[in-house]
């Protein structure tokens, strides 16, 4: 009787192990999914920014005119009929332990002095969409915040 309790007892645990083992290889299925997900939205079509506060000042307007294309290649092109800037994007996995679109950066990089440097950062995500990224930046030296969305047009 002892033995069949500790038969089942091990059998118990022995399963339990499993499916805990199971579950981390699922989260990090479902951020690869979010992420691929991602990039396949802002690959498609060209954006415009909707949205810039840098600490607490609205510089949208410093933008306005301006489209957005992300390309598959890392390149994201600024263009405003007039004035056309090549910068690089990526996004990427700051913590393959979650599966929350929290653990994605989305990184942006002008090698400019104007007011595309303003947009130099990895950006946290708010929300993403088909047509429309929000993202945020908490600055780790002044504290200061700053949003920026990006709108399909």
């Amino acid at each position: 009787m002892k033995t069949r309790l500790l038969r089942i007892s091990m059998l118990v645990c022995l399963i339990s192990f499993f499916n805990i083992v199971s579950c981390d290889s699922d989260d990090d299925s479902s951020s690869n999914n979010i992420q691929t997900n991602v990039q396949t939205n802002v690959q498609s079509g060209t954006w415009q920014i909707t949205k810039f506060i840098d600490s607490g000042t609205d510089e949208t307007d410093d933008f306005q005119g301006y489209n957005f294309t992300f390309n598959s290649s890392g390149v994201l092109n600024a263009n405003n009929g007039t004035n056309n800037y090549d910068g690089t994007w990526s996004i990427t996995d700051s913590n393959s332990n979650d599966d929350s679109q929290d653990d994605l950066d989305f990184n942006i990089n002008f090698n400019l002095t104007n007011d595309f440097e303003d947009l130099n950062d990895d950006w946290d995500f708010i929300s993403q969409s088909p047509t429309k990224i929000e993202l945020i930046d908490i600055s780790g030296g002044n504290g200061g915040i700053d949003y920026l969305t990006f709108e399909k047009n």
